[in-house]
């Protein structure tokens, strides 16, 4: 039997969700694997406070340097959370030789370079299955199963903070901030939900997620990102008229040497598999050259979720041989970040009611190559002489539909409200 000694850097939810799991698990470990995990250290801001499970005596600790300089600690778990000091905690456990498992997509989406770098430099191995959709284990596949495969495309919902939030504004024609507060109220939402709104969360992820598929470095600060704050129930009860259903996804596509990757409020068909994803899950749907189209579904938060995925790379890490990094094309291999990709556009607009309109928006639209596909006119024209019409267009280029509805804006007689962009159509 092997003793595998551990560091926590952190000790809050995920931390003790995985000091239960390994107690629980600690026997079939013990004659699955041939490992004995011990934590010896476990850095916490109090040591005094009262914790959630029972610590012998000793192994808090409020000094980083008591787990990142202990020489028995041969593996260091990371659930502190956040860019710093998180990261350089992490560089610092790999430097030193110290394997490193983290749930942490900030510090990773921000700082892969010098943490890859780092685990290199100490021979150690990084591991972060948890820091993308808590227990379903898509990053295992993608390094592991699907190494015959090149992923073409990838859309994922990767945040159960919105998709709950957008599930019932689907079932219940309710507006954001009602469903917001009550998210908060449940503890699905954070007292500041920007992270989670905005789609800041879902953009680290994808920046993990887009790296792994194409075998090259997307940083977070080239993905393209909007949130679900805008979202109203009439674009979302529009949709479903069309048999479209609403989620905010992550959206990475490789063509040739074209890398694009985004997350925004889009609609799938409500036959796609992604439609019916409901509540706080997560599910990522890819497709590779050879494999074709396959979906990952399940739980993608919560501190036994979570501990399930970490506790899994802490024993990979234990007995691996070899600690395998992610290998990328660099800059000279050709691969560039695709900033006018093409899709399909849902286009609400309210419209004076007044001939020639129509055609002026079609006209405008035809003018950057935008064609458009349908066009329904929603109800009577309210109290301004207006009324709502919806357009779905052809496939068409970001940028070409951009302005396109500028010039519609600028006519003074149709004003663009939203536009949400579809995928999973052709």
């Amino acid at each position: 039997m092997r003793q595998v000694e551990i560091g926590f850097l952190g000790f809050g939810n995920i931390g003790e969700g995985v000091w239960r799991l390994l107690e629980e698990m600690r026997g079939e470990t013990a004659r699955r694997e041939g490992i004995s995990f011990e934590v010896r250290r476990v850095l916490v801001r109090d040591v005094h406070r009262q914790r959630g499970v029972e610590v012998p005596q000793g192994v808090l600790t409020d000094r980083p340097e008591d787990v990142l300089d202990d020489p028995d600690v041969q593996i260091v778990m990371e659930f502190m959370g956040g860019e710093q000091p998180a990261a350089d905690y992490i560089e610092r456990a790999l430097l030193a030789g110290k394997s490193v498992v983290t749930a942490n997509k900030m510090a990773l989406s921000t700082h892969w370079a010098r943490l890859n770098a780092a685990a290199q430099r100490g021979g150690a191995g990084l591991y972060f299955e948890a820091s993308v959709c808590g227990a379903i284990p898509v990053i295992r596949a993608m390094t592991d199963s699907l190494q015959a495969n090149r992923v073409e495309r990838l859309m994922g919902i990767i945040n159960g903070t919105t998709n709950y939030i957008l599930t019932r504004m689907t079932r219940e024609g309710s507006r954001f901030e009602d469903v917001l507060q009550d998210a908060q109220r449940l503890g699905l939402a954070e007292p500041d939900p920007t992270a989670d709104v905005e789609g800041y969360d879902a953009a680290y992820k994808l920046s993990i997620l887009a790296s792994l598929a194409f075998y090259t470095h997307v940083p977070v600060e080239s993905v393209y990102r909007e949130g679900i704050t805008r979202v109203s129930p009439i674009d979302i009860a529009c949709g479903q008229e069309m048999g479209l259903t609403l989620k905010l996804l992550a959206v990475a596509k490789r063509n040739g040497d074209a890398v694009e990757a985004r997350v925004h409020p889009t609609f799938v068909p409500s036959t796609h598999p992604l439609a019916n994803v409901s509540d706080a899950f997560n599910a990522v749907f890819l497709r590779g050259h050879a494999c074709g189209e396959l979906m990952f579904y399940g739980r993608g938060a919560g501190d036994m979720p979570t501990a399930s995925a970490l506790v899994s790379d802490l024993i990979k890490a234990a007995g691996a041989q070899r600690h395998a990094l992610p290998a990328f094309f660099d800059a000279a291999d050709g691969v560039h970040i695709e900033e006018d990709w093409s899709s399909v556009y849902f286009i609400r607009t309210r419209a004076t009611d007044k001939p020639g309109v129509l055609a002026h928006v079609a006209g405008c639209m035809a003018g950057h190559g935008v064609g458009i596909a349908s066009m329904v006119q929603k109800g009577a024209p309210d109290a301004d002489g207006r009324v709502q019409i919806v357009f779905v267009t052809h496939r068409a280029h970001e940028q070409a539909v951009m302005s396109a509805l500028e010039e519609v804006n600028r006519s003074g007689r149709t004003r663009v409200e939203s536009v949400i962009r579809v995928e999973g159509v052709e």
